[in-house]
């Protein structure tokens, strides 16, 4: 996840890739495997790196797997579920993969990029394909200072923690959050607050994808702050910079009338 990154050709965007080989992938679940098993009878298959698209068997969590196992390489990656949510796949079957591979489309995502150091200096840096969040590690709440492009925006909240959330992931964390739901081709990023207690109304912002955003923790001793970008944490943070990386495209297929905006866009009315 740390070095330099290959940006996909957008071309994608208009028309899915011929299938000229499929690697499958499987969540490790039974029926998962089990799919797996009958798929690679089926279509035969090959290993991820020398895949034209990858078919992932299971649910979200897989999906956000395969998505960071495959940053550095980008490939169209069809999702049919074998898993419990499945907002990021396909409805399963085994027939006539093939032609649905070729009539997908394609959903463009940049991921965000995190910055953190923590309390011994040391910095890491990750990718979020969901949302890079802040959470308290004790009972006591966080305080954090916001910045945005290098200006202070709020020099005190007092919260659970915040989160910053992109189109992609704003149907996730930060919908439980109540933050807004936001298109997939939004240039936008969430920024969201959990539990905020000071400023007790404040429910967050809307930011351009363009922003730089730096959160710095207030009295890190005494109220510890854990940094995650989707599911990698680092503990014990002092300062958090997050911007979204539009150097890195990934790219999700969908059958025709099922692509994620559509799926997004029936969140916002609750079916």
């Amino acid at each position: 996840m740390h070095g330099p990154r290959r940006a996909m050709n957008l071309s994608v965007s208009t028309q899915a890739p011929r299938a000229q080989s499929i690697a499958f992938l499987s969540s490790g679940a039974k029926e998962a495997d089990e799919a797996l098993k009958r798929l690679v009878a089926l279509y035969g298959g090959c290993a991820p790196e020398e895949a034209d698209i990858i078919v992932a068997l299971g649910g979200d969590g897989l999906m956000l797997q395969t998505l960071h196992r495959t940053m550095d390489a980008p490939k169209p990656i069809y999702g049919m579920n074998r898993g419990s949510v499945g907002f990021l796949t396909n409805e399963y079957s085994e027939y006539g993969l093939r032609e649905r591979l070729a009539a997908a489309r394609p959903s463009i995502i940049h991921p965000l990029v995190m910055n953190a150091r923590d309390i011994h200096g040391s910095e890491t840096t990750a990718r979020a394909i969901n949302e890079v969040s802040l959470l308290r590690q004790t009972y006591q709440a966080a305080k954090l200072r916001i910045e945005i492009d290098g200006s202070t925006r709020l020099s005190e909240l007092i919260a659970d923690g915040i989160l910053v959330a992109t189109p992609a992931g704003s149907t996730a964390y930060n919908l439980s959050a109540n933050g807004p739901i936001l298109p997939l081709g939004a240039p936008l990023m969430a920024l969201t607050p959990l539990s905020p207690f000071r400023p007790r109304r404040w429910r967050g912002a809307l930011l351009p994808d363009s922003a730089q955003v730096t959160l710095e923790i207030l009295e890190p001793d005494k109220r510890p702050v854990a940094a995650a970008a989707d599911h990698f944490e680092i503990r014990r943070v002092i300062r958090v910079d997050i911007a979204m990386d539009k150097a890195s495209s990934l790219v999700l297929l969908h059958d025709p009338g099922h692509s994620l905006d559509e799926r997004i866009l029936r969140e916002q009315f609750g079916y």
